[in-house]
């Protein structure tokens, strides 16, 4: 998998160290469907993002929605293949990683956050 030198900063410190962008259609539609897995401190930002499906996905995922403003509109801990999440009103954009590693308690509605890279 490409890492970046993007991070996701959440509250000052750096919460995610590996963001991969995908931001061209084909990049958001294979997302992370040929991955077995995903290192821990690495995940993948779908923009623009506002729900998502694990249908043919080989492991489960936490998922951060933000607004436009990079603001957390809602998070979802491990969802399993084969399912389907709404980001909800005002989702604009998706953070997801393998579910397990990151610690969801950082994110609550509301919370900002900004990428830096």
């Amino acid at each position: 998998m490409k890492t970046t030198n993007k991070q996701l900063i959440i509250d000052g410190d750096i919460a995610i160290e590996n963001l991969i962008v995908a931001e061209k259609v084909i990049s958001r539609m294979i997302g992370l469907l040929r991955h077995n897995k995903l290192p821990q401190g690495c995940a993948m930002l779908l923009k623009p993002c506002s729900s998502i499906h694990t249908v043919g996905m080989k492991f489960a995922l936490d998922v951060i929605f933000l607004d436009r403003e990079m603001r957390v509109v809602r998070s979802a801990r491990g969802i399993k293949p084969n399912r389907f999440v709404l980001g909800g009103r005002g989702a604009y954009m998706t953070v997801e990683m393998e579910a397990g590693w990151f610690d969801m308690s950082q994110v609550c509605e509301g919370t900002e956050c900004l990428i830096e890279g």
